[in-house]
């Protein structure tokens, strides 16, 4: 199944995003297979990130959440919160380049 998870960053905390964006962005590699696509999320072009959002294949919210505890961005204080969302999406046998 797919979820879609939005996080929501902490304020004033850019300073936690860039001292563990590369072991978040090693980690997100590591799991691939399940997070199927993952970035940022910003208010504009040049603006700080407010968070983020993955596209994630699992069977359940339950492995999901297991494995989001595991992210250095969640270990070292960055996220705030998340919604997850079951995605049904409209044309599933639609191909999409994300």
């Amino acid at each position: 199944m797919l979820y879609v998870v939005r996080f929501f960053d902490r304020p004033n905390l850019l300073h936690v995003r860039e001292a563990h964006l590369a072991a978040h962005l090693q980690w997100l590699d590591h799991h691939r297979d399940i997070v199927v696509a993952a970035g940022s999320l910003r208010p504009d072009a040049g603006e700080p990130a407010v968070g983020g959002l993955w596209v994630v294949e699992a069977p359940n919210q339950k492995a999901i959440e297991e494995l989001l505890v595991t992210d250095p961005f969640w270990i070292h204080g960055l996220r705030e919160r998340y919604e997850m969302f079951l995605w049904t999406r409209a044309f599933p046998d639609r191909k999409v380049a994300v």
